[in-house]
This record gives C-alpha cells, structure tokens and sequence, in this order.
C-alpha cells in the first residue's frame, strides 16, 4: 500500500469518526501526561505551541486556556472544522510538510498522531520538527508501541480501517535520539494487553 493510500484512508476514516472522538472522555493518564507537559513548558518561558494531528481540538484548546498561543494542524477537514468552532487557529495541513519558517515555535505536541506513519518516514518528519521548533524548545511525542509491527490494524473498529506503525521501546528511542535528546520517557500500560502508551518529551 502506497503512501497516499495510506493518508487518503486515514483522512477519510477520521473525517468519518470526528463528532465521535470531539465527544469522548479524555483518560485520567492522558490528563496527567498533558499537565506535566504543560509544566514543562512554563518552567521554560514557553509562548507559541504546535499541535500536530490536533483532531477536535480538545488539546489545543486547553493549552489556549493556559495561556499559550496555540496553532493547531490536521489533515482532516471535518477535526480541522472541530478546532475553528473552539476559536482556535486551525488549519489543514501534512505534519510530512509543515507550512511554517524554521525556529517559530516553543514547543511541539503530537500525540497519537505520529503512530499513523509509515516507518521510513518517521526520520524525516522529526527532522521536520526539529526545523520549527526553536532551540531549546520541547516536543512531546505519544505514541503506541510495545513490540514492533507496522500495517492495517485488521480489529479497527474504524471505516477505512486505519495504519498503524508501532516501535519497542528500545527502536522508538533510538529512533527519536539520531534527531534529539530525550528528557523524558515513560510507559504506561493499558486494559486488556493493548499495546502500551510511550510518552516522551524530547529537546
């Protein structure tokens, strides 16, 4: 499956699930994760965020409400619609290809968003990260992860079923670490033996 199959796919099944995810409960873990990155980010003087895969916006928003001058992207129309009617600065875009100078932003927020990228690709967008990130500045990463596979996760219960790309701990760090330093890196476990959720926050 080529590259723009997989995007098409993927635009298509969140265009299709968006007033879903806008209303579903945020988990305690992610709410906690959020905050400590937030934290993070005020110790360092942050002022501009860039939300990658921002969905309905509810991230975003709330780092708005903490003061921060948020952008958020998405490749979907329907979750880029979802962020304009929060009042945020949204807009339709590839994290492959972000439309922004270099150094512009203090810090970068992709959560689950990264996990739809086939593995090739991941070097090249953190290196695309790193250009609009300013120095110093902070990107947190959330993604999926455990054992190392890669594919149309066949038990989706989302139409198109979507691509998944998920590292063991060990190739997700040093796949992160060829572009920058890990300040930060946590697992957490999930119900059911799901994969685990790898939070990292990364300068």
């Amino acid at each position: 499956m080529t590259e723009a199959i997989i995007q098409q796919q993927l635009i298509q099944s969140y265009n299709n699930h968006a007033e879903e995810r806008d209303g579903m409960e945020i988990s305690d873990w992610k709410l906690r994760v959020r905050s400590e990155y937030l934290g993070l980010l005020q110790e360092a003087g942050a002022r501009t965020l860039l939300e990658l895969g921002a969905g309905p916006g509810r991230d975003s928003y709330f780092f708005k409400n903490e003061g921060l001058s948020v952008t958020s992207t998405d490749a979907s129309p329907e979750m880029v619609r979802l962020c304009r009617a929060k009042g945020l600065d949204a807009r339709l875009m590839d994290f492959r290809r972000l439309e922004f100078p270099e150094a512009v932003f203090d810090g970068v927020y992709a959560l689950n968003c990264l996990l739809h990228l086939p593995k090739r690709e991941l070097p090249d967008v953190l290196q695309e990260i790193r250009r609009v990130l300013k120095p110093g500045g902070l990107f947190f990463m959330g993604v999926y992860g455990g054992n190392d596979s890669e594919g149309i996760w066949e038990q989706d219960h989302y139409e198109p079923k979507r691509f998944f790309a998920m590292y063991s701990d060990t190739n997700l760090l040093h796949a992160v670490e060829e572009v920058f330093r890990v300040v930060r890196f946590e697992t957490i476990p999930q119900p059911d033996g799901a994969p685990h959720f790898q939070s990292l926050v990364l300068a």
